[in-house]
């Protein structure tokens, strides 16, 4: 046991399986995301070499249980993986969001805001807790959820401001 965790091929071996299961991982993770938004040609080429990799991970290990720099490698690549694939999602930044604003006193300013830089914007009078409120509903695309978030805050930095995954359905104003 001693002389395989001394063998500079076990180590290449578990860091060449580590390397594959980070690959594998966060191409599941994009997968995912592509299935969630429904780009099926997407996500069908994804799954496939995200499976071919799977497969000589899996079996690399398994031809190899005398070597437990193995297991840690797959298991490390897998968690390694996940959080890959979360931070390439995030630089991507794909679809779209749509960000909800509430303004006790500035909607029609942020409103105004909003579309001189072009987004579509929907005002909604409403009522909140302590009275009439402005409730803004903007339809962007995932990668400028932050500039959007400043320009809120620069007419309204007591804006309330909430962000959810949309998946459009019909045509309309996309900011695209």
């Amino acid at each position: 046991m001693v002389e395989v965790l001394l063998s500079p091929q076990a180590w290449i071996g578990a860091a060449i399986i580590f390397l594959l299961r980070v690959s594998d991982m966060s191409l599941d993770t994009l997968r995912m995301l592509f299935v969630m938004r429904g780009r099926k040609a997407a996500a069908w080429g994804l799954g496939f070499v995200q499976s071919l990799i799977f497969v000589v991970a899996i079996s690399t290990v398994l031809q190899n249980l005398d070597n437990p720099l193995n297991m840690i490698g797959y298991a490390a690549g897998f968690a390694t993986g996940n959080v890959v694939g979360m931070y390439i999602e995030e630089r991507l930044a794909i679809g779209h969001t749509l960000i909800n604003i509430i303004s006790s006193h500035r909607g029609s300013a942020i409103a105004e805001r909003l579309r001189a830089d072009g987004y579509a914007v929907t005002e909604i009078p409403a009522r909140g807790k302590d009275g009439m409120v402005t409730l803004l509903n903007c339809n962007i695309l995932r990668k400028n959820v932050e500039k959007v978030r400043q320009m809120v805050n620069t007419v309204d930095e007591t804006a309330f401001i909430t962000a959810d995954d949309i998946r459009p359905l019909r045509k309309g104003y996309w900011r695209a």
